[in-house]
């Protein structure tokens, strides 16, 4: 029996542009280039395994980690190798790949059950998703010999427009059963799966499933495991979404690196919401290709949701976990009478100061800031917006003073900057919210494990 946990911490933001679930995904015509993105997987170090010219299978690796060679980063789809794209200090930003007709045969892996916990983490990690998984403390990529307390796999997205996760991988049973089977042997403990209410993904086995209501954030993994066992000092905890679990499947089922997804395009200035099906890393151009937007003005492009998501340029490419392209107003050709302090209906906001609290209508949010930085104020505000056993405000406090001890004591250990994604939207102080987390994970990874 399913357990459930009703989260009565969160908020879901309202906005236009959603796509009808019953909308079949379509494939462009033309896929132009694809691209690896390094940064897309904090703690990985990025060292090339390819030279400009090469051509490349899908699933070839393109880079490896210098603290695990084993643990790559592999090509969308199968091409040349257009450029290796750096900046400064010669970092590597991206590696673009040009699919071609005369790629060699995709990398395959041999089909069967998995039992061995060493070849299994060796061919996740080969396939490029031992990159896609996160552990928690510090919320990067699992470190070379990490043994899980747990894995919490999320199979709900609450993020503002984002597509039903159960829904991506509804025929993929076989697919989910491998991939539990093939993580149940990296840990000593339980693998949990949590999804929305009433959602109809069946049980998977071996596996203990949770319901959660669909109160953002309640679809991060790792407010899932703030509400089913806490990581505590000393403890590791793996997180993932349902999604990489079946391409984990995947890898046994059909002995196969699946690199496509579906990209529900949506928002405000999205003149018809659509879902497309393409190699992961696409080109924007190419996923938004026969698109208009609903208006002249300045348009933003954001891939992933509007909380989280990454802002790109019309050449730039699909940024992990490519799922969602939001298109949004920029707003820095916009003007309206006392701006944000107005007191239209049409102004998005959390407080019920605004008319706009008064019905369930859907808003057009535009990219501007909406008043000024400024200190620190304790409104009281995150603690609404965290559904986790810590205390936000004072641990972003214990952050910005770089005090280990009461970063520790406040909870640090669970959380990853996407927790504090709609804290951030909301506060008044206009901090950064989720660059401080991050921020404070690296240096305490630092201190920590050095």
């Amino acid at each position: 029996m399913r357990k459930t946990y009703k989260l009565r911490k969160g908020l879901n933001l309202s906005l236009e542009g959603a796509v009808d679930p019953g909308t079949p995904a379509v494939s462009p015509d033309h896929i132009s280039a694809v691209a690896m993105v390094p940064d897309d997987y904090p703690g990985f170090l990025p060292k090339l395994d390819v030279k400009e010219g090469d051509i490349v299978a899908q699933g070839a690796p393109l880079m490896h980690h210098k603290a695990d060679e084993e643990v790559k980063l592999v090509a969308p789809a199968g091409g040349v190798v257009r450029a290796v794209v750096r900046g400064p200090r010669r970092k590597i930003e991206r590696v673009v790949v040009e699919p071609v007709s005369e790629a060699p045969s995709a990398v395959r892996f041999e089909a069967g059950t998995p039992t061995d916990p060493a070849e299994i983490a060796g061919r996740i990690k080969a396939s490029g998703l031992w990159a896609q998984m996160r552990r928690r403390p510090y919320d990067v990529i699992p470190f070379p010999g990490d043994r899980p307390r747990d894995i919490f796999i999320t199979a709900m997205d609450t993020a503002p427009l984002a597509q039903n996760l159960d829904t991506l991988v509804a025929d993929r049973k076989e697919d989910l059963d491998a991939g539990v089977k093939a993580l149940g042997k990296l840990t000593d403990g339980k693998i949990y799966i949590s999804v929305a209410t009433g959602s109809t993904l069946p049980d998977i086995e071996e596996a203990e499933m949770a319901e959660f209501t669909p109160l953002h954030p309640a679809g991060n993994a790792g407010v899932q495991a703030a509400n089913i066992a806490p990581v505590n000092k000393g403890e590791i905890i793996w997180t993932l979404d349902i999604v990489t679990l079946a391409r984990i499947g995947a890898l046994y089922t059909k002995g196969i690196v699946d690199t496509e997804c579906t990209v529900a395009v949506t928002g405000p200035e999205a003149s018809s919401p659509k879902r497309v099906r393409v190699p992961e890393g696409t080109a924007v151009k190419d996923i938004l290709a026969g698109m208009s937007v609903t208006s002249d003005h300045h348009v933003r492009i954001i891939s992933g949701n509007v909380l989280t998501g990454i802002p790109v340029p019309e050449d730039g490419f699909l940024r992990f976990p490519y799922r969602q392209i939001t298109l949004i107003a920029e707003g820095d050709d916009r003007h309206e009478f006392m701006g944000w302090a107005s007191m239209s209906p049409d102004k998005m906001s959390v407080s019920r100061a605004f008319l706009s609290k008064i019905g369930g209508r859907k808003f057009s949010p535009d990219a501007r800031l909406n008043g000024g930085r400024r200190a620190m104020i304790m409104s009281g505000v995150y603690d609404d917006l965290v559904p986790m056993d810590i205390m936000p405000e004072y641990l972003i406090k214990a952050i910005l003073a770089r005090d280990i001890d009461r970063m520790e004591a406040l909870g640090i250990y669970e959380v990853a900057p996407e927790d504090f994604a709609l804290a951030e939207y909301a506060d008044p102080s206009k901090l950064e919210l989720q660059k401080i987390v991050r921020e404070a994970l690296d240096y305490l990874r630092g201190e920590i494990e050095a």
